[in-house]
């Protein structure tokens, strides 16, 4: 069922626990259709269009914004919520859990990089403003006319064409000024928490194959993370949730179950 919350719309199905999918940088709320139709048996299975993005209004000026509109979503679908972010959903699920830590029940970072400073890194960030932004500002592309060059930075070696065809539509699908404002808040954003202070369950997902996200950036925070659990899904690249998506339900699933 598509609702609204304020600026923000949300794919809401099910009834439960809200259990909410944060997608990347270059997603939408159509990225966990197979997560959705999955967990809505026993969860409050959302997903959202992030501000600027898919049939959500505006465009952050700044990172928080993310965070707090989250904030507002698990406020009025009900409090707390099992976050899953990926990428930069995983950044936003990591500044929510600082900022409004009542709203969160636990903590799923899948491919998700922050808080070290090899991914603040100068060159990092402009290794990927280069990539993504430049064209869009200085070119006048539109994402559409990069979706093949990113889609090729991003998926794994044995990536399905039904999958990589899911990838390609979702960056076809991007609205050019709120994602060049995502790609200027997120770069510019470094006030992630301690890892050591993050008192939730968390699960880190990480993927074999992911070359935006590797894993040794996972093992990083799932050492430095109290309690936390990392797995490791083999084969797939940075969108593990489109690629592997069996895989990374059943590592959901399981620490889900866990918690219950």
């Amino acid at each position: 069922m598509l609702q609204r919350v304020g600026d923000i719309a949300l794919d809401v199905r099910g009834a439960g626990e809200t259990l909410l999918f944060l997608h990347g940088i270059g997603g939408n709320a159509r990225n966990w259709e197979a997560q959705l139709a999955h967990f809505a048996p026993r969860y409050q299975a959302v997903a959202w269009d992030a501000r600027g993005y898919g049939e959500s209004g505006g465009a952050v000026e700044r990172f928080e914004q993310f965070a707090d509109d989250a904030a507002a979503v698990i406020a009025a679908l009900g409090s707390p919520a099992h976050l899953v972010g990926l990428s930069m959903g995983g950044r936003i699920a990591l500044d929510l859990a600082a900022r409004y830590p009542d709203r969160v029940r636990s903590l799923t970072l899948a491919n998700t990089s922050a808080g070290s400073a090899e991914t603040a890194a100068p060159e990092k960030v402009a290794a990927f403003l280069a990539l993504r932004l430049k064209p869009l500002v200085e070119e006048g592309l539109t994402p559409a006319d990069i979706a093949e060059t990113i889609v090729a930075g991003i998926a794994g070696p044995n990536i399905t064409p039904e999958a990589r065809e899911a990838l390609l539509d979702s960056h076809r699908r991007l609205h050019k000024e709120g994602y060049i404002a995502a790609m200027r808040a997120v770069t510019g954003f470094t006030g992630f928490p301690d890892f050591a202070t993050i008192a939730v369950p968390t699960l880190v997902l990480t993927a074999s194959e992911d070359r935006v996200a590797p894993p040794d950036h996972a093992l990083l925070m799932a050492e430095r993370i109290p309690g936390a659990r990392l797995v490791a899904i083999a084969g797939s690249g940075h969108i593990s949730n489109i690629e592997a998506p069996a895989a990374f339900n059943a590592a959901l699933e399981a620490f889900l179950e866990d918690l219950a």
